[in-house]
């Protein structure tokens, strides 16, 4: 049950409703396209906070989720420690099975 939500990742990263990598993820928040920050549980303390920080400032929802690799493998990639959902329908499908 649990991974349910990796399985929207998949499909959020597939439809290209996904960014990744610090800088654009920081971008995004900025510019308030990201509506929801997924971060790894293991992400180090200085870009969990950088990304945290950001998040409260403009107001973008974020949970902690798995670890790096369990979030990575939901999109196919490797050592991704955070990723930003791009489209409010995904996004709220995804909080929800977060619950």
């Amino acid at each position: 049950m649990p991974n349910n939500y990796l399985n929207m990742v998949g499909l959020a990263y597939r439809a290209r409703k996904c960014s990744l990598g610090e800088e654009t993820i920081v971008k995004d928040i900025q510019q308030r396209r990201a509506k929801l920050v997924l971060l790894a549980s293991d992400t180090g303390p200085a870009t969990r906070k950088k990304i945290t920080d950001k998040c409260k400032t403009y107001e973008i929802p974020f949970r902690i989720v798995d670890d790096r690799e369990t979030l990575s493998n939901a999109i196919g990639k490797t050592q991704r420690v955070a990723i930003a959902i791009l489209d409010g329908g995904f996004a709220a499908k995804i909080k929800s099975l977060l619950g």
